[in-house]
């Protein structure tokens, strides 16, 4: 069994807490720039041939802005410690 994250751990403790993240994510998600930035990474992840076919790759941006083939576990968690990039060159 997997282990919940402190995060997760917050939020079914605080129901109404979820709820705010919940209608502050949708607000986001649907924002203009956020709808513009999926369309482009689907655009190219259909282009490569990987989109909705289970390779569990995704498109990923390096530092200079170029769009290259990923696992999509090491592009989803490059969040770095303390918020610190990991992001490859």
């Amino acid at each position: 069994m997997v282990k919940k994250s402190r995060t997760q751990k917050y939020y079914d403790k605080n129901p109404e807490a979820r709820k705010r993240k919940a209608a502050y994510d949708a607000l986001y998600n649907k924002a203009p720039e956020r709808v513009a930035y999926r369309s482009k990474l689907n655009k190219a992840n259909r282009e490569a041939g990987t989109y909705g076919n289970g390779d569990n790759k995704d498109m990923s941006h390096t530092k200079n802005g170029k769009l290259v083939m990923e696992s999509k576990h090491k592009n989803r968690a490059r969040n770095g410690a303390n918020g610190k990039s990991t992001k490859k060159s």
